[in-house]
């Protein structure tokens, strides 16, 4: 079997060790990947630091071809990187072609953000005597270089919310993919090496995971994107507490369900929609459905369409287009879904359909009346796991969607304009999408979260945002 190359300064390199990447479905290989040495690390961290002021002064019509390109490339690949994300990760290939779809609208996106990004902005300054004949130009210059650190559960789109905003803004970046999934990141270094980027913008560096804390320190990367678990997040942020950091730690993403969406034809939508995205991916998205807070007024006709849609997910081999729920990224997290049902069960939550485990497979489930404290009521399973809960009005359904250490998206089934202005206002998250479950996301809006769901902005230009910071030019002696 052939060893994947990592990228180092934009070149293929292999290092002295290798790991394997096993499909968590069936434990067959996916492939071999070699580690970099510290010396190729080192080489990858000055490059980008020594490249920064080139890369940053770059044409915009430079960046945005690579931009393009990569899209173009990504399009022209998709069947081939879907399969290889099924593989390595162990999402359903209808699923994985979605996320292909994704990361081509993410350098899509990007591209057209680099072509009209930092034109700046003007401001008078002769609004008082002393600035007369003063004008102030204010445009946004890149922080330095990036350091991306992606997850397992999106291994390419989360990559490309990483890579193709420093791109846009000419921000060099290394990118640092999950351990478990690291192969599609490689492909997408094959692209970016089609390009006519300079060389140390971008570098793809397969790090064990325990070898990271010195590449984090490295005050030549003074960006840091991370999203991931928030243990591991907060860590981050805490030992580097200069650095500009982003952080996208998760959720447990509620679906409410108010009483005027009470039609046989709005709660099929809903209960269709909350079965389908609580299971998608695995459960294993930072905003699946975790929780459904419902009123009284709908309850009991909602919750046994949700368990029957649930109990028709279709969960197997994750190649077959027919699969709708693959395996745990690995038998480990299965098995810790598998004691955090089975504590609420004991503590004397009602399982309703699901709870068993197969290996890295854990069965679609829901469960009622999880009582307060146990660790499902109040962590993210990132698991098919659902829980449900009756409450009795508005303001009470809004109260149990907050009272979470979590704040990262909500849904909110309501056909009143005013309600959902009720809802943007009250509900402590990043996202409130109105009249669908909390799991939609555009790649181009602003997309983080509150309290423990992390801090600052993914979405292309809010990402190029966070990237750069304003530098003021004064311009003295005008005629205005």
């Amino acid at each position: 079997m052939t060893t994947h190359a990592f990228w180092v300064a934009g070149r293929e390199a292999t290092g002295d060790e290798t790991f394997d990447v096993t499909n968590p479905y069936d434990g067959r290989t996916v492939g071999t990947v070699s580690v970099p040495t510290e010396a190729q690390v080192e080489e990858a961290v000055a490059a980008a630091h020594a490249v920064r002021d080139e890369f940053a002064a770059t044409p915009a019509h430079v960046r945005a071809a690579a931009l393009d390109h990569v899209a173009r490339r990504l399009t022209e690949r998709t069947e081939e990187i879907a399969q290889l994300i099924s593989a390595e990760n162990g999402k359903p290939v209808k699923w994985a072609r979605g996320e292909v779809g994704r990361a081509i609208s993410v350098f899509r996106l990007a591209a057209e953000e680099a072509r009209r990004w930092n034109a700046g902005e003007a401001q008078r300054l002769d609004t008082d005597q002393g600035g007369t004949g003063r004008l102030a130009l204010t445009r946004r210059v890149p922080r330095g270089a990036v350091l991306g650190i992606a997850p397992f559960n999106f291994p390419l789109n989360l990559s490309a919310h990483k890579v193709a905003p420093a791109i846009a803004v000419g921000a060099p970046i290394i990118l640092k993919p999950a351990p478990a999934t690291p192969i599609s990141s490689l492909v997408l270094g094959e692209i970016l090496a089609e390009t006519d980027l300079p060389a140390g913008s971008w570098s793809v560096l397969t790090v064990p995971n325990d070898r990271m804390p010195a590449l984090v320190r490295d005050e030549r990367l003074p960006v840091i994107s991370f999203t991931g678990s928030g243990p591991v997040g907060w860590s981050i942020r805490d030992s580097v507490p200069r650095k500009h950091c982003t952080l996208e730690l998760g959720g447990n993403a509620a679906a409410v369900v108010l009483p005027d969406w009470a039609s046989e034809q709005d709660l099929e939508w809903a209960a269709t929609r909350i079965a389908t995205f609580s299971n998608y991916q695995g459960g294993q998205s930072c905003i699946s459905v975790q929780r459904v807070v419902a009123d009284a007024a709908v309850y009991d006709r909602l919750v046994p369409m949700i368990v029957e849609k649930v109990r028709a997910q279709v969960t197997g081999d994750p190649a077959d287009d027919a699969t709708d729920v693959g395996p745990l990224v690995d038998e480990n997290a299965a098995k810790r879904v598998e004691a955090w049902v089975d504590e609420a069960v004991k503590a004397g939550a009602e399982l309703l359909t699901g709870g068993t485990r197969d290996g890295a497979t854990y069965a679609p489930t829901v469960l009622a009346g999880v009582p307060e404290g146990v660790t499902l009521s109040c962590e993210e399973v990132f698991g098919p796991v659902l829980t449900v809960q009756r409450t009795e009005g508005e303001e009470a359904a809004f109260a149990a969607v907050n009272d979470s250490p979590y704040g990262l998206q909500a849904g909110v089934f309501t056909h009143d304009l005013q309600t959902a202005f009720r809802a943007h206002r009250a509900l402590e998250v990043g996202g409130v999408i109105i009249g669908d479950v909390p799991s939609y996301r555009a790649d181009q809006m602003p997309y983080g979260g509150a309290k423990q769901s992390g801090v600052g902005r993914e979405g292309v230009r809010y990402a190029m945002e966070d990237y750069t910071y304003e530098r003021v030019m004064v311009l003295t002696g005008l005629a205005l």
